[in-house]
């Protein structure tokens, strides 16, 4: 089921969710939607929050070419357990900022460590594009968008504008981000 992505400034969005205890059929189930709306958006992650479930739950694809097979990802709370000390700068998006973007330099490397949807205990070494994905949607987790790490002035501009944008959708003036 595709769900509804909430848009910044949506509170829920600066909020630190709560880690999952237990796997169930509905956080299964919830995966399997972030899975779907992230494909339909389309976007390359995820993260339970921009949906309005403030759980420790994660999904993410990065393999964008039409051309390559998918490699969905879902991680249960995930963890930074390692970064490099290089840094690399993408131009980031957000689906709860739609038609935003902005660069932002992170490690270029991280290691995560997170439980997978089956209960088993994962870990891998990103870097390029998935490294900042995973660390992107790891910050939703903790309550941090990709325009925290800009200059407040940039920041509010941005959030002025995602402001005048939910406006025009609830009015019915925009359709779907």
């Amino acid at each position: 089921m595709i769900r509804s992505i909430l848009i910044h400034p949506d509170p829920r969005l600066k909020k630190i969710c709560d880690p999952v205890a237990e796997i169930t059929d509905d956080l299964r189930r919830l995966a399997d939607d972030m899975l779907a709306t992230m494909y339909d958006a389309p976007g390359i992650g995820l993260a339970a929050p921009q949906v309005g479930v403030m759980r420790r739950l994660v999904v993410m694809d990065c393999n964008k070419q039409p051309e390559a097979p998918r490699r969905p990802i879902a991680m249960i709370n995930p963890q930074v357990v390692w970064a490099s000390e290089d840094l690399s700068t993408y131009e980031e998006g957000c689906l709860s900022l739609p038609n935003v973007f902005a660069e932002v330099e992170r490690p270029a490397e991280v290691k995560v460590r997170w439980t997978g949807i089956d209960g088993r205990e994962e870990e891998e070494q990103f870097s390029g594009l998935w490294a900042t994905c995973v660390q992107h949607e790891i910050d939703h987790l903790d309550g941090k968008l990709f325009i925290d790490y800009l200059r407040p002035l940039k920041r509010q501009m941005i959030t002025r504008k995602m402001e005048k944008f939910r406006r025009a959708q609830a009015s019915g003036l925009v359709q779907k981000a």
